[in-house]
């Protein structure tokens, strides 16, 4: 694990409607797995997490790759 600060976003219709910020990498990859949960059947709901300290998108919901 590397250290430094995690942000999961999650978008509707490409607008934002959360953020969450932690350093901890697992505890942000469990937040992005409940935050998919929560409002992945929202319209046009996307979720990302990236890392902040590289700009890095570390896995995103759907997948757009």
């Amino acid at each position: 694990m590397t250290a430094g600060l995690y942000r999961v976003t999650v978008t509707t219709d490409g607008e934002p409607l959360l953020q969450g910020w932690w350093s901890d990498e697992a505890v942000t990859r469990r937040k992005f797995a409940a935050w998919i949960g929560e409002h992945g059947s929202r319209p046009g709901a996307h979720v990302a997490l990236a890392d902040e300290e590289t700009g890095e998108t570390l896995t995103e919901w759907p997948d757009r790759g």
